[in-house]
């Protein structure tokens, strides 16, 4: 397989590798201390206690302090979640109950949450009911500070796999670590559990390993939702370069890794189970969508359900024509961004911290500074007008609506279409693919790397081509 420097296809980065010892020649034995794993996972530290500085202004320390969570930028859920969902009194996701929601979450994240309430107590934080205010808060923060810790380890894991899961191009994954997104979003929820997941998933697959690969899957989707999105590109993928067999290992693990985390607690609790998928069926068009902005136009869309669902169906359809279709296999990467990015276009809701379920799969589908630069400003707009758009910063002094967040939504998806339209670009005419201009073919792809195409595929494409001729 040809090696790609991104030091010498990105002029981007031309100075940086200079400044770290320059490109690889052909006999380098990698000794060199400062590796691109080690800067990278340098720089996401940073950029992560960026994040954390920036977030100070929503540090509560003293029971009825006021804080400006919408002007100052900083909301999260963690806080908030820890007392509103029972955690503070010491009550176990989904298998306890009170005067409180069930956590609207798959099982694996309010696992992770059950691990983090007791790491919390452990470390001292008072728990159970009758607490002070103040215990409260000290509780809380205590618990904020856990998942500081444990969501910035999660980031160096998604850091590390981004960097090895492309060979060849380690210098890749500073375009994750450096991101903006990561310091503004990583904290706002829960999201970089399914993300690690995700990103460890596809390093095993790149390295051959589908059943280790659709384990963590599994895994992911128990925590969140999108990774199971990623088995219907493996699908078609792996039944044109025929693959069949590594593609059962990948679901079998996949539905192992699944019913492990879900079944206990859908035997146990079956309606706290349920809570979930009843939460995403009966929600609105809300925060982020494009239905949101219609419906503050005063142009709600009927059916919702049907409308959002069928353009997503819509969407897979076209995604899987490509797959089959495209005069070269497309790269797995590629395929995963489309299919996340669909799903995320075409939801109900885009929730700030979604940008990091797209970011690691941006980098294996297009990793051009030019492409990373327009998507981070799209979402980077976004990021501050929704919390200004909650606190009513955003609205005009004559009360009209505020066409300024509106604007913003569809500036983020205008990015994220930009990034959507490359991409098919690049599949269409693969010259044009950066990993692919290097010689490469999918060394994200694992197993599917230099695959060949089935005879099925030649004949389909011979006869959808002919047809159009």
């Amino acid at each position: 397989m040809q090696r790609t420097s991104p030091p010498v296809s990105d002029p981007f980065v031309v100075e940086l590798g200079r400044r770290f010892g320059g490109p690889a020649g052909r006999h380098a034995t990698g000794g060199r201390w400062w590796n691109p794993t080690r800067v990278a996972l340098l720089v996401g530290t940073l950029v992560y206690l960026a994040g954390l500085v920036f977030r100070l202004p929503c540090r509560i320390t003293t029971a009825g302090q006021s804080i400006d969570q919408y002007k100052n930028m900083c909301y999260s859920d963690i806080g908030l979640l820890y007392s509103g969902r029972g955690l503070l009194q010491g009550n176990v996701p989904y298998l306890d109950s009170g005067s409180y929601p069930v956590l609207e979450y798959p099982v694996l994240t309010g696992a992770f949450l059950e691990l983090e309430r007791r790491i919390t107590v452990l470390l001292g934080a008072p728990s159970g009911t009758g607490l002070t205010d103040q215990q409260a808060v000290d509780a809380t923060l205590r618990f904020v500070d856990v998942n500081a810790v444990l969501l910035g380890a999660l980031l160096l894991v998604t850091i590390w796999a981004q960097v090895r899961s492309v060979p060849g191009r380690p210098w890749d994954g500073l375009m994750l670590a450096a991101s903006p997104c990561v310091a503004t979003a990583a904290l706002v929820n829960w999201d970089l559990l399914p993300v690690a997941l995700t990103a460890t998933a596809l390093l095993a697959w790149s390295r051959r390993r589908p059943g280790l690969s659709g384990l963590l899957l599994g895994l992911g989707m128990a925590a969140k939702l999108y990774p199971g999105l990623l088995l219907g590109p493996l699908l078609l993928l792996c039944l044109r370069g025929r693959r069949t067999g590594d593609l059962l290992t990948a679901i079998f693990a996949f539905v192992i890794g699944w019913a492990v985390v879900n079944l206990p607690v859908l035997i146990l609790a079956p309606q706290a189970w349920l809570s979930f998928w009843q939460f995403n069926s009966e929600r609105t068009g809300d925060f982020g969508s494009l239905w949101y902005v219609l419906s503050l136009a005063g142009h709600p869309v009927a059916n919702l359900n049907l409308v959002s669902g069928g353009l997503f169906a819509l969407g897979c359809l076209a995604i899987g024509l490509l797959i089959v279709l495209a005069p070269v296999r497309p790269r797995l990467g590629s395929v995963a961004f489309l299919v996340v990015a669909a799903f995320l276009m075409t939801n109900k809701v885009y929730s700030p911290q979604y940008v990091l379920w797209l970011l690691p799969l941006l980098v294996l589908a297009r990793p051009r500074w030019r492409d990373w630069v327009i998507f981070t400003v799209g979402e980077l707009l976004y990021f501050g007008a929704i919390w200004w758009h909650l606190g009513g910063l955003l609205a005009p002094g004559d009360g009209s609506p505020d066409r300024l967040y509106w604007l913003a939504v569809l500036v983020r998806l205008g990015t994220q279409g930009w990034v959507v339209a490359v991409v098919v670009r690049d599949i269409l005419r693969p010259a044009h693919d950066p990993i692919r201009a290097g010689g490469l073919d999918d060394p994200t792809g694992g197993v599917l790397d230099g695959a060949t195409d089935a005879a099925w595929v030649r004949r389909l494409r011979a006869a959808v081509v002919g047809g159009v001729g």
